[in-house]
Formats: C-alpha cells, structure tokens, sequence
C-alpha cells in the first residue's frame, strides 16, 4: 500500500483525525491554508472524485455537511469553502477551509470570457455529456 492516505486509514501513520464512520474518515490537513484545514476522505481507496463509487461519494458528500458547520465553531471560522482540487495525493479527498473575514486566502485569479466565448464552451460540455 503505497497510498498516504490509506496508510492513516490502516493508521499506520498519525493523523489528527476529527471525525471517523464506516465508511469516512476526517482530519487536519498537516499544511493547512486556515487553522482547521480538514481533509474528508472515503475509506475506499479510488485515485480521485471521478473514479470512486457512488456510494462512497454519497458518504463523502454527507460527512461534508456534518462536518463543515462543526470545523467552523471549533475553528471559531465565518464560513468555509469546498475543495476538490489539486489532487497532490492519489485518493479522493475534499477539503473544508475555515474561512474569516479578511483572512487573505486567494485561490486563484479569474478572467471574464471574451464575447461568445462562453457560449461555444458551454455547447463542448454539454455534448461531452
């Protein structure tokens, strides 16, 4: 197993585990963008959202929502936004990122679409479908 994350499953590594079902496990991330970063991963091993089962999605999604209104009060955050980005470890995880006001979090710079542009997207995805 060469899977970090299933490796803190097995606990065969530590983790500062917040919530823990049959099917989900929650911890701290180890390099958190706000205090009470946490990582919300389905036990299930699958390399990432796309790949995994849809019953190991419901969890994850279900946990999300016990969870985010908890890490906020223990966190003594305002609000909190979703991640699945990035992907730096191979196993579908989420993250909840305690947000307050003037935080200085940026994610990333956005660009309005040049005239027709997103209307000749959205066609390509809807045909992809």
């Amino acid at each position: 197993m060469d899977c970090l994350f299933c490796k803190i499953v097995a606990k065969q590594i530590p983790a500062n585990v917040v919530y823990e079902d049959e099917k989900i496990m929650a911890f701290l991330d180890i390099n958190p963008m706000s205090p009470g970063h946490t990582l919300v991963i389905p036990k299930v091993h699958s390399k990432n959202t796309v790949a995994a089962a849809d019953a190991d999605l419901i969890a994850l999604a279900l946990a999300v929502k016990k969870l985010a209104p908890a890490v906020c009060a223990g966190a003594a955050a305002e609000s909190w936004n979703l991640l699945a980005v990035g992907e730096l470890v191979p196993h579908t995880h989420w993250h909840i990122i305690p947000r307050r006001r003037d935080d200085g979090l940026k994610f990333w710079p956005g660009r309005p679409y040049a005239a027709g542009e997103a209307g000749a997207l959205a066609e390509k995805i809807r045909e992809a479908i």
